[in-house]
């Protein structure tokens, strides 16, 4: 950050999470940044606690809260990475405030379109459902995959998560599928496989199926620091953009 450029204050929803927690302990490594204040829910253990402590290092003293619409005062970032059903809430107090927002949770319904559509005419809304960047090279290359290859070749997405991992397919998986579908233009429809087991962070693999031969594409994060690394820096992107939709192919157009 050169000398006499406003830091960017960030409020992370959702900072009880995994991905929370590693937002937070990732923070400092990036010098334009602020964290602003850290959100969970009311019910969250996390709630009171030294968002420092909570990352595992030194206290900060910014105490986690649970009050929104407080937090975003003074703010110029959100990044949610809360819960699909607190997210719709959570979109229309940030467009409210004003504040560009990264949405990276993941399960969201078809009925948000309409409210995120709604909320990208007044601020810079970018909506991620993997915000690795190797992810988001991955989606571009199996779209123009898909629009090379044709009909005549089956497409299949699997995915492999953690234990713990609710949705199946993925965020990502389902991503992919859409990649794939647009640059198809429709045709036969795509396939998932989802496994769920163990610790892993995230694998994702799209298999394009013809005859005699396959072509893999695919993209392995190791840690998960990968996804909180990526969110900051389409996050510091994301500031410098007007009020619209925005996706994280869209970084690597300034490239």
């Amino acid at each position: 950050m050169t000398s006499g450029t406003a830091p960017v204050r960030v409020v992370i929803i959702g900072a009880g999470g995994r991905m929370g927690v590693s937002l937070l302990r990732l923070l400092p490594q990036f010098p334009q940044l602020r964290l602003h204040a850290a959100v969970v829910s009311g019910g969250s253990a996390s709630l009171g606690r030294d968002s420092g402590e909570l990352a595992g290092a030194a206290r900060s003293g910014i105490a986690v809260s649970a009050g929104l619409e407080s937090a975003l005062r003074g703010a110029t970032l959100a990044l949610d990475f809360s819960t699909a059903a607190a997210a719709p809430g959570q979109v229309q107090m940030c467009a409210s405030a004003g504040i560009p927002l990264l949405l990276g949770t993941t399960g969201l319904g078809p009925d948000m379109t309409a409210l995120l559509a709604q909320a990208s005419e007044r601020i810079p809304l970018l909506v991620a459902a993997n915000t690795s960047l190797g992810a988001a090279v991955l989606l571009d290359l199996v779209r123009r995959g898909a629009a090379a290859l044709g009909a005549g070749f089956d497409i299949h997405v699997q995915d492999t998560h953690h234990r713990h991992k609710v949705d199946a397919p993925s965020g990502t998986a389902l991503a992919l599928g859409e990649a794939a579908a647009q640059g198809r233009g429709g045709g036969r429809p795509v396939g998932y496989g989802s496994v769920r087991g163990g610790d892993v962070v995230g694998e994702h693999e799209v298999l394009f199926l013809g005859e005699g031969e396959r072509l893999r594409l695919g993209h392995v994060a190791t840690e998960r620091s990968v996804f909180a690394k990526g969110a900051l820096q389409a996050g510091l992107w994301l500031v410098r953009q007007g009020p619209g939709m925005y996706c994280m192919a869209d970084i690597f157009k300034e490239k």
